[in-house]
């Protein structure tokens, strides 16, 4: 659970650039799932609902790269500040 506070204040932190923004989103995706299934495994049940969880990490992950891709292609930067159309 610390991992998962450090990626918060992180992703608070970090609010300028868009790429470190998405890494500490990973960052703390990453470590709620090694939580799930650390609490899978002492409770003996099955791992079908981690995979669900991993499947749907993976399509976040691909979806905030074609947005950094998309505004670094229509802005030139990945500066939040300078996508206006959020602010």
């Amino acid at each position: 659970m610390l991992s998962y506070l450090c990626g918060l204040i992180m992703f608070s932190s970090k609010r300028k650039h868009f790429l470190l923004m998405l890494l500490s989103l990973e960052f703390m995706i990453i470590s709620l799932f090694l939580n799930l299934m650390i609490y899978l495994s002492l409770m003996n049940n099955e791992y079908f609902f981690s995979m669900i969880f991993l499947t749907m990490s993976v399509c976040e992950g691909a979806l905030g790269l074609s947005i950094l891709i998309l505004m670094i292609r229509t802005h030139g930067n990945d500066y939040i500040t300078t996508f206006s159309s959020l602010w």
